[in-house]
């Protein structure tokens, strides 16, 4: 390295012309002076010479403070009253100035690439006054550049392609590096580029750092990725420059020069023969080294194939082998063809003198399964006249084991086809027959599936359609096609047209319907005119209807059909009488109401005949259900009577509650007396007491008790006496048990009955009454 005073020395000597041209008499400045080599301050008679601008090295490595320049001024007689003031870009703290002498200081390193030049001003002023001697002046100061600063790229990898096989010299990439030197001055900015690392494939242009190929024919496929390292050195590549370096990851792209080749030219597949059309039974694969879009390839049969094809797996570049049409192992077991694959993207800078494709050859064997009857139709149409009778035959259907075993094969019908269980099938010909008669009307096809199954391996069925036409046979009568409204006015003439009627026939013959319609011909008041269209005109015989004489006539219409069997059928019309305008408009169709007199009609008899008989029938029906009303006997059976044991059909009080009800109460509740005899026990008093008559207010009372006591007294069912009654049987399985006291094992003393108190104000008196009886409540 060069040292910073050698340097200096060097800048100078260059330097020189340009530091004198500031001395220039044509220069602007204030009264400063730069010494001579003879020692002289230069003058004129106004104003001294000035340095208006001072060059200064950077990067100074010198411990003191780096001179700068000189300022002076006529105005200074060295008595030290002259005081020298420095402003502007970095006085003060990157330059100092001395007031006596004006001598200018760097206080610290200054860098060109930082700030180049300071523009400052100075001034001369009185020491005492401060008064300016000097008008201010501006002069600068310019950092002069040295080699400092080293080449940088941009980046410290950079990357590139180039197809693979180009030409020698082929551009790849250009990268440049910067220098932060000055340009300008000097050769510290003037870069010169080379290759360190990555000959010989490689070259660097020395001026631009253009990287071009140097070896011709570099193939991917043998080597794909280069690190190329290019150098940038300054001083124009002299020694003791600087330099920076940069790496280039180069990638050869791929180029369709390579074609596809099979590995192995013959390639064996098996399949089974119940492969289904479309499915793939193998792949073959042929290798090209190429990438991308140049490694594409396409799959052919060289002339085609019946029952193979070859399609390409866009993904994995595969030959994908698929059925055509199905394998017969019984049929045909070995298959063999070429296949062909090829590129389907050339590059013509490749292709002469190389066949861009290869051929190999493939053997396909086909493998016996187990296969499934086959039918020998599919599906079957079977035709069949309706009204067969049950058990006719309708059709065969045959199926046969396509193995070279030819197993056995049964039959059978899927019920799910066959609902109403129409049809049944032989298991062992197939011969399909009725077991109940068909109706054409009713269902016209009858779609039915038959299933074929091998008798050594029931897993192996095949079903098939069967569809059963059921043929027409003329078994249905015509009828009228709809419910006619017929009237025929009271004012009509012979020979007018009252009705147009037409009939339908379920039936469907080949030649089409034929319909003949006809009457009585004795029929004195309507007659028929056939249309031959399978409609017929209605006319009247004669005039002068009236609705007092007949109100409505039925006309018996017999119609007949032309198939084989004639069927033929009798249909009512029903032609009612009506009062009409003179256009012969319906006004009103009900009989007229004749005047009393004259009598009722045989309508209105009959009607009121009915209503007489349903209200006497009423009448009888409700007299014979009153009577047939019995009482139920109080006692059931003898040997159910017991003592103190009471039917309640009322709500009480419990069982003490025994007190008759005494309906006279309800009348006069005045003449209640407190002492009441109890009426459910036998009286043990020969002479009870006896209350006095009632008044006679309350007569319709005592005749209503002496009713009472008379169809007791005569009815054979009643009890012994009055108040003797049966007490029903309560079941068993009670949670609360049986609040009677019979059948009971403890006395009533031994019973504790304070758990009353918790059921509730429902048993509130029952706890009294059991509660208030304990010995130890009453002391």
């Amino acid at each position: 390295m060069i040292t910073n005073q050698v340097l200096l020395l060097l800048m100078l000597s260059i330097l020189w012309p340009t530091i004198a041209l500031p001395f220039a008499p044509g220069n602007i400045g204030n009264l400063f002076g730069m010494p001579e080599s003879d020692g002289k301050i230069l003058q004129r008679s106004k104003r001294g010479w000035m340095w208006n601008q001072f060059f200064l090295l950077e990067e100074y490595t010198g411990n003191d403070h780096q001179y700068v320049g000189k300022l002076h001024s006529n105005m200074d007689k060295g008595d030290g009253n002259v005081k020298y003031v420095l402003t502007g870009d970095g006085a003060g703290t990157l330059f100092l100035i001395d007031e006596k002498s004006g001598d200018i200081h760097a206080t610290k390193r200054l860098d060109r690439e930082e700030k180049a030049m300071y523009t400052l001003h100075a001034k001369v002023l009185d020491r005492n006054t401060n008064a300016e001697l000097e008008p201010d002046t501006e002069f600068n100061i310019k950092i002069h550049d040295i080699n400092d600063n080293a080449p940088k790229f941009a980046k410290e990898i950079y990357f590139a392609s180039v197809p693979e096989m180009s030409e020698v010299g082929t551009s790849v990439a250009t990268v440049t590096a910067t220098d932060a030197d000055d340009q300008t001055y000097g050769n510290s900015a003037k870069l010169v580029y080379s290759i360190l690392q990555g000959q010989p494939y490689f070259s660097v242009d020395s001026e631009n750092g253009t990287i071009k190929t140097a070896l011709p024919g570099m193939d991917r496929e043998v080597k794909e990725n280069y690190q190329v390292v290019i150098q940038a050195k300054d001083m124009a590549g002299q020694m003791g420059g600087l330099s920076g370096t940069t790496t280039v990851s180069i990638t050869l792209s791929d180029v369709n020069d390579s074609p596809p080749r099979f590995a192995n030219h013959s390639f064996r597949v098996t399949a089974v023969e119940s492969t289904v059309i479309g499915a793939a039974i193998g792949r073959i694969k042929a290798d090209d080294p190429d990438v991308g879009r140049n490694a594409e390839m396409e799959y052919t049969i060289v002339g085609g194939h019946d029952i193979f094809n070859i399609i390409t797996d866009q993904i994995t570049q595969e030959g994908v082998i698929i059925i055509k049409k199905p394998l017969d192992y019984e049929t045909k077991r070995d298959y063999e063809f070429r296949v062909e694959v090829k590129n389907t993207y050339l590059d013509a800078r490749f292709i002469h003198g190389l066949q861009f494709k290869d051929y190999a050859t493939v053997k396909v064997t086909v493998e016996d399964v187990d296969e499934p009857p086959v039918f020998t139709r599919n599906p079957y149409i079977i035709e069949v006249h309706e009204d067969t009778a049950a058990g006719s035959f309708v059709g065969v259907v045959s199926a046969r084991d396509p193995d070279a075993d030819n197993k056995p094969v049964k039959y059978s019908i899927d019920r799910h086809t066959d609902l109403e269980r129409l049809f049944n099938i032989d298991s062992v010909n197939g011969t399909i027959t009725t077991l109940k008669a068909l109706d054409r009307e009713t269902s016209k096809w009858h779609n039915i599936s038959v299933v074929a199954t091998e008798i050594n391996n029931p897993r192996q069925t095949t079903r098939v359609p069967v569809f059963i036409k059921v043929l027409d046979v003329n078994d249905n009568a015509p009828e009228f096609a709809m419910s006619y409204d017929t009237f025929v006015c009271e004012n009509v003439k012979a020979g007018q047209l009252i009705q147009t009627i037409s009939a339908v026939d379920t039936d469907e013959p080949l030649v089409g319907h034929k319909f003949v319609f006809s009457i009585s011909p004795t029929n004195p008041n309507f007659t028929i005119d056939d249309r031959e269209d399978n409609t017929a005109n209605i006319l009247t015989r004669r005039g002068g209807f009236s609705r007092r004489e007949m109100s409505m006539y039925l006309l018996p219409v017999v119609i007949s059909d032309n198939d084989y069997p004639i069927q033929s059928s009798t249909s009512t019309l029903i032609v009612r009488v009506c009062a009409c305008d003179s256009r012969g408009n319906m006004q009103s169709c009900n009989p007229e109401v004749l005047p009393f007199s004259d009598g009722l009609t045989t309508g209105a008899l009959v009607a009121i005949l009915l209503c007489v008989i349903i209200l006497l029938m009423i009448v009888v029906l409700f007299a014979a259900l009153r009577r047939q009303r019995k009482k139920e006997p109080l006692i059931i059976s003898k040997e159910d009577v017991r003592d103190n044991v009471v039917s309640y059909n009322d709500e009480g009080g419990g069982e003490e509650d025994t007190q008759a009800f005494d309906i006279g109460t309800l009348r006069n509740p005045e003449v209640m007396d407190a002492n009441k005899l109890r009426r459910d026990i036998i009286p043990e008093m020969l002479f009870p007491f006896r209350r006095t008559s009632p008044i006679k207010d309350n007569t319709d009372v005592r005749d209503f008790i002496n009713g009472r006591l008379q169809e007791n007294d005569s009815d054979p069912t009643a009890p012994p006496y009055d108040s003797l009654a049966t007490y029903a049987y309560e079941g068993t399985g009670s949670l609360a048990e049986s609040l009677s006291s019979l059948e009971s094992a403890a006395t009533e003393g031994d019973q504790e009955y304070d758990y009353l108190t918790n059921w509730g104000p429902q048993f509130k008196k029952l706890a009294e009454m059991y509660i208030g009886k304990s010995p130890d409540r009453e002391t």
